[in-house]
């Protein structure tokens, strides 16, 4: 069981605001079976500008909390990584991007509209030896309006990482609808939280009863290889 979106590092995006609700957020992930998190901070141009130095000081922080408390979970940190302008200079450099297991990347694009350059993103991507990983492509208008454009993106390398909590329409329900559909068309590598707040967790339970997480789980997912 590994979670490998979550925004629990304190501080740095709009995910937790403090320590002690990241460290609650580890107790009940560990409560509910995860052995492995990795942390997702955003980083989006200036409006996130998180990087290694920003991330990786906070991640050890947690580490040292986890081993003094003992709790039986393990946390790592990558990013998510906003497709813009900002990303597509960072992909210069890919050595210092942060990924997570084989060189797998977090992106995420415009909730609204498909961005003019995001199959030419994708091919620099791949291009600079790394796994793009497209968050939550349920919860895009433009993928809701059109969910072939998902099957297109899997077709060019791309893996899929659904959100749990749109399985409960927790979003919308079209995001629920689109996630039910990726399911179903067995399009989906990744699953996460995207764990924000403890609020997202104390949904968890609706999301395990659900007859979608059980079709979820018998898919060939890549988390627990991470």
């Amino acid at each position: 069981m590994v979670d490998m979106h979550s925004h629990l590092i304190p501080d740095v995006d709009d995910g937790v605001d403090t320590t002690e609700e990241a460290m609650e957020i580890l107790i009940r992930l560990s409560e509910l079976g995860y052995q492995k998190a990795i942390t997702t901070p955003h980083v989006m141009g200036d409006y996130y500008p998180n990087n290694a130095n920003t991330i990786l000081p906070k991640l050890q922080e947690l580490k040292q909390l986890i081993n003094e408390e003992d709790i039986d979970i393990e946390i790592e940190a990558a990013a998510e990584y906003y497709l813009d302008e900002h990303f597509m200079q960072l992909l210069e450099t890919p050595d210092e991007l942060l990924t997570f297991g084989d060189n797998k990347i977090l992106i995420e694009t415009s909730f609204i509209n498909e961005p003019a350059f995001l199959r030419e993103g994708i091919f620099q991507i791949i291009s600079a030896g790394l796994k793009p990983v497209l968050a939550h492509p349920e919860r895009y208008v433009f993928i809701q309006n059109d969910p072939e454009i998902a099957e297109d993106l899997v077709e060019r390398g791309v893996h899929l990482q659904l959100n749990l909590l749109s399985l409960i329409g927790y979003y919308s329900k079209a995001a629920r609808k689109v996630a039910e559909k990726l399911i179903d068309r067995k399009l989906i590598s990744l699953v996460g939280t995207d764990c924000h707040n403890i609020m997202h967790l104390r949904a968890m339970a609706e999301v395990l009863n659900g007859k979608y997480y059980k079709k979820l789980m018998q898919l060939d997912l890549m988390n627990n290889t991470l």
